[in-house]
């Protein structure tokens, strides 16, 4: 059982042997300390070769194969392979990450690039399109991105002497690209007559636009801004990978072996011919080159490091050698010495020396090396080859021994015995030979027993057996030496083997994940003195397990730095160290054992900070010895937020039912009912499954969330205020540190956090796009201008914002597991730490990334559940509360000391100035002193502490606390229960807040004539709740089961309530005792109805499709109602009493004859006609309306219709109430929505007056109690919304200039070259190739047999070529584009100038001289044009033009920002809005652009033009937009207007707020298609215009109409 916990010792990586030479270029420098940077497999390495010590870098989770040098050369950039590669900038001094740049690349990462001043990278990606990719890497931040090229790109460089330019190069290209705004534009380089088109190796830029590039022939190409000018022909032998450019000049390196030092002007210097110098030989190439002053390194593709002196250059230093090609399989350690043994397919057998870290013996065989070993007395070396063969050399000289070939396929292991006679070799033919050493080798017996390979084998002690297993996973035993099987356990039991390294058997069960395939686990060592286990498996991971190890999916310590498979690992004689070998990556890692490792030691080993966590404890099955969960935790982690339908995937629903609602809506359907409601009251707080998400605002006043609200209580007024921007269930809040914002999280496919104002109640910003599912956690850091949030996606991703521009600053994966809490460090803003199910994590921000280190628990405690967690009084020191009612203090990431709190876990915890508060599942709240020493004093939440005129009754003593806030002089106390209380400091408790308690909440009846209402929900509770001003909880009673429905009887006096189990009671409503109880049933009680009048019948409907009638006097059943195929969900009665209407599960309306309940059927006409009591139905033609168009998906679960029979209420699953006009007859009637509900709306109810409708959220447990405001009244609220589900086409024809706008499509010059399918490259364009006369000219012997050509034609085609073609240039452009564009002619310069545009070109104007001047930088139609009317940005002008954006090429639209009059472009803007730019327009402060697209969303995007940063973007409108203008005093508002719409946005953060306008005053007045807009002197006043055939001016006053003007035709509006 051993196995429970990882082994208390661990591994330290002392040394790596290799350099990665193949397939890398340019990846090896001096850094400013003169040490050497490069890197091997998974692991950057800093070498110093003057202590001869390695620092490593391992903050990568795969191979790396780019690496650049900052400027400074203190910063290394490397990036790596792998599905999700990304970048790590990290510090060469100290190996710690700065920052990590991500979820851009795939594939891979294949070259990288600084800038000159450092603050740039440039990166290029491995993807089909080999992205191009520009960094501010600091702030993790992608600037711009463009495709590369179709083949693959070897070199990237920034031109050093030009700002904004950069080179690349690669197979058959060079690209000359320029940054401008967002867009990276490139232009290919021209190679014409100067040399041939071929493959570019390397590159380096120099002064006056000329750059240097190393070609695959040998040649060295310059050039010359885009076009080359000359060549050096033949400046190496071969391909030349590497160009390094320094002070004093270049230098190059080849395939030939060769380095060549240049001067400045590419003059050559000097030549070293590496194959030449003694370390040199055959086939030596050139990978990496780095010139500093008189020393040269030089990295090989045979993976060696030289360096080169330049006074000595034939004596190159040998620093580094490791093996090359093929994969590395070979490991054996020396049985008394510290040597270690590799061999290589590079057929290449290698002995190091582990104290000296130095390789002392190479021998080259004929073969590839598969395996090896050495035998007991150390003299004799066993090789095993790939041919079948196997050679015994002599260790101390290397010389051969003997050499035998019994086998044909590859040799996959073989061991000497411990008493040296033997030699086992395995083959993968399945068979085991046995040789004898002393009989020089000759075979003594075979072992067939396998089926498959041989992959592993151990000799016992006493060489009397072998085990053996093999690719099946099959353990097999062989007796010595003869080979026969051994199949009777009794004789294995008792044998002690000599080493193991078997992958199978008992003794390692243990080391297999509980799932796993046999064959991902390589290699294993047993260390039997420090009993414990290495293992190396497929995923490059090393792991540590305790030995023997007998139970599957035991824990592990794991290390990392391999970047694909481990194929051996081996601990030395005298077990010091651990040697692993990786397969693909050819490196040898040496690492440092360290036993029991003790606290104090474990300063020096603070774990290694990384991105996959190397020192983790977790094993794969982390659960198999958990303490049980606290059984609240366990409810709550097993709770799951995902939705059937999110509201964000409404739009496209409604866009799939299109066709059904064309056939629909041939009636003319009634308009929206003239009432409206307004969110009055809600009682409830979500305690349930959420902590400290409760808070006292700067005023005093409570803030707090349930269902989607966001309330601010008051409890002085006892009112509330709600911010209803949410659209699901809030999950988190936290409060700013000044105590007026608020940031809440909700429930989303793509959940968004909003942070809001307390005072007005406005969103300032909402942040979305990085996760998923939904937000859990929440926290503003110490200044307020940054917030961390949780998700609860399956990685529980953690994210950093900048709130208030709405930027991601980071992003990391946070746990597998569920987090609970994120708080950021008070005194350090990059700093934070997240809590939750054995997980506590110590996190600090690396430019786009986080990088978390678990908290160390050591011999203190075990690993627990963290629930809430706070920083102390310093930024080291921090505390979390565990599951099991501990507090624990952490110093850095250390565990320090546990301090009992609570009993149960302790779920809430706040810091004081001096002291803490502490509040758990026992219902208490603590106040410590400063250091959790002693506890100061208790507060127990119970009924006898309330105070007397506290309103409202707590349902249990000590109910679990799960919130605690101080603030005012008091404690603010929430509760699992749903309660808020305030307690007193000096004891006395207020009840604040009360909702139900977990559990769904369907019963709802309101008061026959009294402001009262009363629910029943499966928390088992029936209570009472005032409506009037006091708005409490009046009575509550406990159940024995829960409750779905309720009714008040016409007197008022008793109660009916239907319980789960089938059974209802009758209750005296004023003191809930019982009156009388029935059990006819036995599924749940969906409905119970009162008969009118008298109440003389009470029927009751139940789940299994019946309807009891009840005589109320005689407590009698008088009828059972019969024939509904499915249950029960709605009855209403008729205002005789004598007729029952039913609404069932299958949709069916049925009609019932009360009391003996005999079936009707009454046609449709007359249903109409019966005067119903009640209407709760949701079926029949009188509410057909109500369905929404996407009825599949979602259901209309209540109704309720007000006493003068006008407005009918409903309530659906998707948390939406909304009102109709009674009866709403024909399909999708329109209607008033309203969002407060996340989930489904149980039941709404009007009050018995029709003041009030109040309504119940089924999972959210809340009542919300809503005023109803009658036609006429004027006050206006955003909640409303008079969104029908479908537009109305009933708006008459439009004018035909505006339809045929309408239908115009604007995929103009692309179509034309997909028309007439174009080949090649424009004749301009094309790199000349030479034409087959010339070719042959060049190779024609100067004597010819062809007759000689006459001179003079000779002459005259030469002359001809010479004769330089005109340039033609733009002088006068005859042309407007008005057809289909609007307000895109400008006056500049107080009237001198006219700007406007015709196809691709921006025209200038002046009105004086006529003469004209252009700007002719786009490349397709321009389609709009604005101007900057800010007096900063004099005559700067916006043009956006017409493009396909399948990606972010040349070709996709953009928007260029240029100076009308030096016709500079200041930004270029390439933009996803496919097809084109129809609208731009300048914010306030001329800072701001806005861009409307024609793609099908008509996305509208805001820019910061001049960083080419885009803030926002969302789709605009499903039709058609055609203006869009900021309003004249103001950067966040702006107006947009088109076919049947004007919509009203707000700019918050990162998120774009819309509101439809709203024609609801005017009468008649019909959404109009709207052309354009201009703003009144109050900028509040808007006017647009409409495009009907009856010409009209409408103004607006910030959403409604105020009048219609009849005018002219318009077309455009100056309001100069």
């Amino acid at each position: 059982m051993a196995a429970r916990s990882a082994p208390s010792c661990h591994l330290r990586l002392e040394w790596v042997y290799g350099y990665r030479g193949h397939q890398c270029r340019n990846n090896l420098y001096y850094t400013a300390a003169k040490e050497i940077v490069y890197f091997v497999a998974g692991v950057g390495v800093v070498y110093s070769p003057r202590e001869h010590r390695q620092k490593f870098y391992r903050g990568h989770s795969d191979d790396i194969i780019s690496l650049a040098l900052h400027p400074e050369r203190v910063l290394v950039a490397t990036g790596q392979v792998g599905k999700e590669p990304y970048i790590c900038i990290w510090d060469s001094y100290t190996v710690q990450t700065i920052s990590v740049l991500k979820d851009v690349h795939t594939h891979g990462i294949a070259c990288l690039a600084f800038d000159l001043d450092g603050q740039r990278l440039v990166s290029v990606g491995l993807d089909s399109k080999n992205a191009v990719c520009v960094w501010d890497w600091k702030r993790g931040k992608m600037l711009s991105m463009a495709p590369g090229h179709t083949d693959r790109i070897f070199d990237i460089s920034w031109d050093l002497y030009q700002p904004n330019k950069l080179v690349s190069c690669g197979v058959k290209h060079i690209k000359f690209w320029s940054l401008c705004g967002n867009a990276l534009t490139p232009k290919r380089g021209v190679f014409g007559k100067t040399g041939d088109l071929q493959t570019i190796l390397c590159l380096a830029c120099a002064r006056d636009e000329l750059t240097y590039s190393g070609a695959l022939n040998g040649d060295i190409y310059v050039w010359k801004g885009i076009n080359l000018i000359r060549t050096i022909q033949g400046a190496h032998a071969a391909g030349i990978f590497s160009m390094n450019a320094c002070e004093e000049g270049f230098a190059t390196g080849g395939r030939d072996g060769c380095i060549r030092l240049w001067d400045l002007t590419f003059k050559p210097i000097t030549v070293i011919d590496l194959r030449e110098t003694d370390q040199g030989y055959k086939g030596l190439s050139v990978r990496s080159v780095c010139w500093r002053g008189d020393h040269i390194l030089v990295g090989t593709q045979d993976s060696e490091i030289f360096e080169i002196v330049v006074q000595e250059r034939n004596k190159p230093f040998l620093i580094m050698q490791g093996h090359c090609e093929g994969e590395l399989w070979a490991l054996a350690v020396h049985p008394t010495k510290p040597l270690a043994v590799t061999g290589s397919d590079d057929r290449s057998v290698r002995i190091w020396s582990l104290v000296d870290h130095a390789l002392i013996a190479r021998c080259n065989m004929e073969e590839p090396i598969r395996c090896a070993a050495v035998n007991a007395d150390g003299i004799h070396l066993a090789l095993g080859m790939k041919d079948g063969s196997f050679t015994v050399l002599r260790v101390r000289d290397m010389t051969e021994v003997v050499h035998i070939k019994d086998r044909k396929e590859a040799i996959h292991e073989l061991k000497y015995s411990p008493d040296g006679t033997y030699l086992a070799v395995g083959c993968n033919d399945s068979s085991v030979d046995i040789y004898g050493v002393a009989q020089r080798y000759k075979k003594v017996g075979e072992c067939l027993g396998s089926l498959s390979f041989i992959t592993h084998l151990d000799w016992s002690s006493d060489s009397r057996y072998l085990q053996t297993n093999d690719g099946n996973g099959k353990r097999l035993f062989y007796r010595m030496p003869g080979g026969k099987e051994v199949t009777s356990t009794e004789e294995i039991k008792g044998v002690h083997w000599a080493s193991w390294t078997c992958v199978s058997g008992l003794e390692v069960n243990g080391i297999w994940p509980k799932y796993s395939d046999i064959n991902d686990i390589n290699s294993v060592d047993g260390n039997y003195i420090g009993q414990v286990l290495v293992t190396a498996d497929d995923y490059g991971i090393i792991k540590l397990f305790r030995y023997p190890c007998l139970r599957k999916g035991a824990k592990f310590r794991k290390y990392i730095g391999h970047s694909a498979h481990v194929t051996n690992v081996r601990w030395s004689h005298d077990y010091q160290w651990v040697i692993s070998i990786g397969g693909a990556d050819h490196s040898v890692f040496q690492w440092k054992f360290i036993p029991e490792r003790k606290l104090k030691d474990a300063l020096h080993i603070a774990p290694q900070e990384s991105l996959a966590d190397s020192h983790s404890d977790e094993s794969d099955s982390d659960l198999s010895d958990v303490p049980e969960l606290d059984s609240e935790i366990e409810q709550e982690t097993q709770l799951t937020y995902r939705r059937q339908v999110y509201k964000e995937d409404l739009p496209q629903l409604k866009e799939q039912c299109k066709e059904k609602q064309k056939s629909a809506t041939s009636k003319r359907r009634e308009r929206a009912p003239g009432n409206s409601i307004r969110l009055h009251f809600v009682h409830g707080y979500r305690g349930y499954d959420c902590r400290s998400n409760l808070f006292y605002t700067q005023i005093g006043e409570i803030v707090y969330h349930v269902a989607a609200v966001g309330v601010i209580y008051n409890r002085q007024q006892n009112t509330q205020r709600f911010y209803l921007g949410h659209d699901d269930d809030i999950l988190c809040l936290t409060i700013h540190p000044l105590k007026d914002y608020v940031a809440t999280g909700q429930v989303g496919r793509d959940p968004s956090i909003h942070i809001w104002d307390t005072e007005t109640i406005k969103p300032l910003s909402i942040l979305k796009g990085h996760h998923q599912c939904g937000i859990s956690a929440v926290d503003f850091s110490a200044d307020g201008k940054r917030l961390a949030s949780v998700g609860i996606d399956d990685s529980h991703t953690i994210v950093l914002w900048d709130w208030k521009k709405g930027e991601k600053l980071s992003i990391a994966r946070g746990s597998k597991d569920k987090i609970f809490v994120v708080k950021m460090n008070p005194y350090v803003p990059d700093k934070l730490i997240t809590a939750g199910i054995k997980h506590m994590k110590f996190w600090r921000k690396a430019g786009g990334g986080l990088i978390g280190r678990k908290g160390y628990i050591g011999t203190l405690g075990k690993n627990d559940t963290m629930m809430c967690a706070v920083y102390g009084w310093t930024e080291e020191m921090a505390f979390s509360g565990t599951s099991t009612g501990d507090v624990c203090i952490w110093r850095d990431i250390f565990l320090v000391k546990t301090v009992k709190a609570h009993d149960g876990p302790v779920f809430s915890m706040h810091a004081l100035e001096k002291g803490f508060v502490t509040g758990g599942k026992d219902g208490i709240v603590a106040l410590w002193d400063d250091s959790f020493e002693r506890c100061l004093k208790t507060y127990a939440i119970k009924r006898a502490a309330l105070a007397p005129g506290s309103k409202g009754l707590l349902l249990e003593d000590n109910p679990s606390i799960r919130a605690i806030s101080l603030g005012h002089g008091h404690i603010l106390v929430g509760t699992k229960n749903g309660e808020i209380l305030e307690v007193d400091k000096s004891g006395p408790i207020t009840l604040l807040v009360q909702g139900h308690m977990e559990g769904e909440v369907w019963g709802l009846a309101t008061h026959p004539y009294l402001p009262i209402c009363a629910t029943v929900s499966d928390d088992k509770t029936l209570r009472i709740w005032d409506l009037s001003p006091s708005h409490c909880m009046l009575a509550v009673r406990k159940l024995k089961k829960g409750g779905r429905c309720c009714c008040f009887s016409p007197d008022g006096k008793a109660l009916a309530v239907g319980l789960n189990d089938g059974s209802f009671l009758m209750a005296n409503a004023d003191t809930l005792e019982d009156l009388v109880s029935f059990h006819h049933r036995k599924d749940m009680i969906s409905d119970i109805r009162f008969s009118p009048g008298s109440g003389k019948y009470l029927a009751v409907a139940s789940h299994d499709s019946f309807i009891d009638i009840y005589n109320v006097m005689s407590s009698k059943r008088v009828g059972i109602c019969k024939g509904a195929t499915s249950y029960i969900t709605h009855i209403d009665w008729d205002i005789r009493g004598k007729l029952l209407q039913v609404n069932t599960g299958a949709k069916e309306q049925l009609f019932f004859e009360a009391p003996r309940g005999k079936k009707q059927t009454i046609p449709s006409v007359e249903v109409e006609k019966i005067a119903w009591a009640s209407w709760t139905s949701v079926l029949g033609l009188c509410c057909e309306g109500i369905w929404p168009v996407i009825g599949e998906v979602t259901d209309v679960t209540a109704s309720c219709l007000t006493s003068d029979k006008m407005v009918l209420a409903t309530g659906d699953d998707l948390g939406f109430v909304k009102l109709f006009r009674y009866p709403t007859k024909g399909k999708f009637g329109k209607f008033k929505r309203y969002v407060a509900h996340s989930t489904h709306v149980t039941n709404v109810r009007w009050t018995y007056d029709d003041s009030m409708l109040v309504t119940l959220g089924g999972t959210d447990m809340s009542l919300m109690v809503w005023t109803n405001e009658m036609e006429g009244y004027r006050e206006k609220r955003p909640c409303d919304s008079e969104e029908s589900d479908i537009d109305s086409e009933e708006d008459g024809g439009y004018d035909s200039d505006v339809t045929r706008e309408n239908e115009i499509s604007y995929t103009i010059r692309a179509l034309s070259t997909n028309i007439r399918p174009m080949f090649g490259i424009k004749p301009h364009l094309q790199q000349k190739e030479p034409s087959t006369d010339e070719r042959q000219g060049v190779v024609r012997p100067p004597v010819s047999r062809a007759p000689p050509q006459p001179e003079k034609l000779q002459t005259n085609n030469v002359g001809k070529k010479k004769r330089p073609i005109e340039d033609l240039v733009l002088e006068l452009v005859f042309g407007y584009r008005g057809r289909d564009c609007r307000n895109n002619v400008h006056y500049l310069n107080d009237g001198d100038d006219i700007i406007y545009h015709t196809a691709s070109i921006g025209i200038l104007h002046n009105v004086a001289t006529g003469s004209q001047s252009f700007y002719q930088e786009h490349n397709d139609d321009i389609l709009c044009l604005t101007v900057n009317q800010h007096p900063k940005f004099i005559n700067i002008v916006a043009t956006g033009q017409v493009g396909d954006s399948a990606d972010m090429s040349a070709a996709a639209p953009s928007i260029h920002i240029w100076d009308a009059m030096n016709k500079q472009t200041l930004s270029i803007l390439r933009c996803y809005h496919s097809k084109g730019v129809c609208s731009v327009s300048f914010s306030a402060t001329g800072k701001l652009l806005l861009s409307v697209g024609l793609d099908p969303e008509h996305t509208i995007t805001i820019w910061r033009w001049q960083e080419g940063a885009k803030i926002a973007s969302r789709a605009g409108h499903n039709q058609r937009i055609f203006v869009a203008e900021f309003r004249p005093d103001s950067d966040t508002q702006f107006v947009s207007v088109g076919v049947k719409h004007v919509k009203f946005w707000t700019l918050a953060g990162r998120a774009l707020l819309s509101k439809k306008g709203l024609l609801s005053t005017l009468e008649d007045a019909r959404m109009q298609t709207m052309l354009a807009i201009a703003f009144g002197a109050v900028p509040s006043v808007v006017m647009s215009v409409c495009g009907k055939i009856t010409y009209c001016v409408e103004s607006w006053r910030e959403l409604t109409t105020g009048l219609c003007l009849p005018c002219t035709p318009p077309c455009e509006m100056d309001l100069s």
